[in-house]
C-alpha cells in the first residue's frame, strides 16, 4: 500500500544549530532515506519552503484569485512529506518512528483512499 507521512514545520526552539550540526542532522536525514530507497519502500519525499512563500489560488464565478500567504493563519505548517510503499500499516509506522526520531515531531501517516477501497 501506497502511504504518507507527514511531517510538521517547526519553528527554531532557542539558538539554531551549528552548521555541523545541521550538516550532522541532515546526513542522518539521507542515511534514513538511502535506507527506505534500498528496500524499496521511497516513492518520492521532499522539504517545503516556509508558508510565507505560499500561494493561494481560489476560483470564484469567473475569475482566479491568487493571495500571496498560507491557507490557514496557524501557526502548523507542512514542513515535508514522504510517499512510501509498504505492504501493511506496520511498516509505515516503523518507517514514521524513525523519522519522528531523528526531527524530534510527530509524524502523520495516512493511507491513500482508493488503495483502501480496492
Amino acid at each position: 500500500m501506497t502511504y504518507y507521512m507527514l511531517r510538521p514545520g517547526q519553528a527554531v526552539q532557542g539558538p539554531p544549530p551549528s552548521d555541523g550540526e545541521m550538516q550532522e542532522h541532515m546526513q542522518a536525514i539521507w542515511r534514513l532515506e538511502a535506507e527506505m530507497k534500498s528496500a524499496g519502500t521511497w516513492v518520492f519525499g521532499g522539504r517545503l519552503h516556509d508558508p510565507s512563500t505560499a500561494t493561494v489560488v481560489r476560483a470564484e464565478a469567473n475569475d482566479v484569485l491568487t493571495t500571496d500567504g498560507p491557507f490557514a493563519e496557524t501557526k502548523d505548517h507542512l514542513g515535508g512529506f514522504y510517499l512510501i510503499q509498504t505492504t501493511d500499516l506496520d511498516g509505515a509506522l516503523e518507517l514514521a518512528g524513525k523519522v519522528s526520531a531523528l526531527i524530534g515531531a510527530s509524524i502523520e501517516v495516512r493511507p491513500f483512499v482508493d488503495e483502501m477501497t480496492s
